[in-house]
């Protein structure tokens, strides 16, 4: 194994989760602030919730249509090419979303986004790159190692953006500064992959490529037998987790009246226990359980904390619980990511992945979609949903998954 290529991906999804992060303090305040010039002023607070559902979901909806087609093309032209490709859409996003905050033009924001999005394929090809470099042996701590990259960048992408968009704490700052050092970050993962990255893909295979890929990666990942049923769980844990941490900005505006940087402090800490999870007791959990063990526990617990987090009085006590539901959502994450390597063949990772990555997807788009209705009646009906939908996760899994070998699509000898 490379463990240069590993540094250089883990500082890839490092850099890359940190510029996401940088959104989430800002995103909420921004579209809901009653005074703010960015949406017509005759907006209610429901239309505001709406438009940021909106909002959060270009990203996740164009990525749908753009991540199995960059996965495609990573088996077929190797996975650097497409990291490159990846990471220039992203940097122009961000210089886009940053103009559009100046000028104040939203409908730049959701272009930006999408644009974004179509091409932000970078961590489903990042996936398959640790797919192609790893053993049965390590697979699962190279994923977690990967994991605790997710974990730092919401560690310092919060923290930060919080701070960059913050006036008082230097007087030129706004809601842009953030995306600007944003734009900076995903030039500083270019120049990693550039230089240090060494290409990772042994055999290429030519698939086809349709613009609707994504319809098919959803309608494919139910033919695969050894693993329908994981793809569904980890279709229903994303939905059911992007409920909880896309809208939980918007229950602290509600009914903690926190500002961006409370926000960013907040995730900050929750990414603080992520990190430590998939970076130091997920190596020491997976001495003693395989990942399917891990998940019989891992759902539960997250399905059960998302269910009090809403229900908590004070800042003190929401938390108090954070760390337990980092915990139980850094297990089941880089889990699912590595059961499905282990049940694909070795010349379908990047397939695999890319059916995984369209489920994810699909996963945070819904959501955006659907929340910002949900908040419109109640401040703890969108995170309640989460926690449901979790359960049920959690329920397929335990009732239906069995222990398989390797992918086998139906009728394949």
């Amino acid at each position: 194994m490379n463990k240069g290529n590993l540094l250089t991906l883990f500082g890839i999804v490092f850099l890359d989760l940190m510029g996401i992060g940088i959104m989430i303090p800002v995103l909420a305040p921004l579209m809901l602030d009653a005074g703010g010039t960015l949406v017509p002023l005759d907006w209610t607070t429901a239309d505001r919730s709406i438009a940021l559902g909106f909002l959060v979901a270009m990203y996740p909806l164009a990525q749908f249509f753009g991540a199995p087609i960059l996965g495609a093309l990573s088996d077929r032209y190797g996975r650097k090419k497409l990291l490159i490709t990846s990471l220039i859409g992203t940097f122009i996003g961000y210089l886009l979303f940053a103009t559009g905050l100046l000028t104040q033009q939203l409908w730049l924001l959701y272009f930006s986004r999408a644009l974004d999005g179509f091409t932000g394929g970078n961590v489903g090809v990042a996936n398959s790159a640790i797919a192609d470099i790893s053993t049965n042996e390590n697979r699962a701590k190279n994923f977690g190692l990967i994991g605790m990259a997710f974990g730092l960048g919401f560690i310092f992408g919060p923290f930060i953006g919080g701070k960059l968009a913050d006036p008082t704490l230097v007087s030129w700052f706004s809601a842009a500064t953030p995306f600007w050092f944003a734009a900076l970050l995903s030039l500083g993962s270019l120049t990693l992959l550039t230089f240090l990255f060494k290409e990772t893909l042994q055999t290429k295979a030519h698939r086809p490529i349709h613009p609707f890929m994504g319809f098919r990666h959803i309608a494919k990942a139910f033919q695969m037998q050894n693993l329908k049923i994981i793809f569904l769980v980890i279709f229903l844990h994303t939905l059911g987790f992007c409920f909880y941490a896309q809208f939980m900005p918007v229950f602290l505006v509600q009914k903690f009246s926190m500002n961006t940087a409370a926000i960013g402090t907040l995730f900050a800490f929750i990414g603080l226990w992520i990190a430590l999870t998939q970076g130091l007791f997920l190596r020491v959990i997976t001495r003693f359980a395989k990942p399917q063990k891990i998940l019989r526990f891992s759902l539960l617990g997250l399905s059960s904390l998302l269910f009090l987090i809403p229900f908590a009085p004070t800042v003190f006590l929401l938390y108090a619980l954070q760390p337990f539901m980092a915990l139980a959502e850094g297990l089941t994450f880089p889990s699912t990511t590595t059961v499905v390597s282990e049940l694909s063949l070795k010349e379908e990772q990047g397939e695999a992945m890319g059916v995984t990555q369209s489920l994810r997807a699909l996963g945070q788009a819904l959501p955006s979609l659907i929340a910002g209705f949900l908040v419109t009646i109640n401040q703890n009906l969108a995170i309640l949903t989460g926690a449901a939908i979790i359960l049920l996760a959690w329920a397929i899994f335990v009732i239906c998954y069995r222990t398989h070998t390797r992918s086998e699509p139906e009728g394949r000898a």
